[in-house]
């Protein structure tokens, strides 16, 4: 079993930065990908971003290619998202996920969830 628990959102101007962390429970966090959805008002939740269980391969959604960056760190069970030239449209509520999905965009292909936490960004 793994739990998940982001922090870092909040509310940001366009333009400005944010990093999300996500940290998972358990001794188990080497074996899981990790990945970052998010989810805006009245939308599905849909892919942002993926790394591999041993940090080594990133993919991005093309709507943050370039603006966000994936990481991980092992020894405090923890990924990052470093966002940073953010939009307006990039207001959601951002989840991230842990396991070993068969298709990395697909939410139901991953078994663990953190509870969310806001971005908002200001025009």
């Amino acid at each position: 079993q793994v739990q998940l628990v982001e922090s870092g959102g909040g509310l940001v101007q366009a333009g400005g930065s944010l990093r999300l962390s996500c940290t998972a429970s358990g001794r188990t966090f080497e074996s899981y990908a990790m990945g970052w959805f998010r989810q805006a008002p009245g939308k599905e939740r849909v892919f942002v971003t993926y790394i591999s269980s041993n940090g080594g391969s990133t993919y991005y959604a093309d709507s943050v290619k370039g603006r966000f960056t994936i990481s991980r760190v092992s020894a405090k069970n923890t990924v990052y998202l470093q966002m940073n030239s953010l939009k307006p449209e990039d207001t959601a509520v951002y989840y991230c996920a842990a396991g070993r999905p068969s298709r990395i965009r697909v939410g139901a292909d991953y078994n663990y969830w953190g509870q969310g936490t806001q971005v908002t960004v200001s025009s």
